[in-house]
């Protein structure tokens, strides 16, 4: 079966809702549905931790199940934002000059898309 990860660019919530609902969905579906979250999206990490966010419980259910693999190391430290990142939970990564290379998941067989 398909194998998918979703790398995530934009920083816009009504843009991300939908990286959380596929990334969920293909999960449950048995086809990967992994997140990374890269670009401006790394600065949505520590705003969706608040539980008074409106994308919280979405959010959580997707840390809760293993989907997201993690945040670019590269983006959150020159957005300033690595610490409340790493403090959310996720992992800062990023082996081609601090940014999540997708040949890797490519190499893995990974299809890729991007929001």
């Amino acid at each position: 079966m398909t194998k998918t990860v979703i790398f995530a660019f934009r920083g816009d919530p009504m843009c991300f809702i939908h990286v959380l609902l596929n990334g969920l969905d293909l999960a449950e579906q048995g086809m990967g549905g992994k997140i990374v979250i890269e670009g401006d999206a790394v600065k949505l990490i520590p705003e969706m931790a608040k539980p008074d966010h409106f994308l919280n419980q979405l959010y959580g259910k997707a840390k809760e199940k293993g989907i997201i693999i993690g945040a670019c190391r590269a983006c959150s430290n020159k957005l300033g934002v690595a610490k409340a990142v790493t403090e959310a939970g996720v992992d800062l990564i990023g082996d081609m000059s601090g940014h999540p290379a997708m040949s890797a998941y490519i190499n893995k067989g990974y299809s890729i898309l991007t929001f």
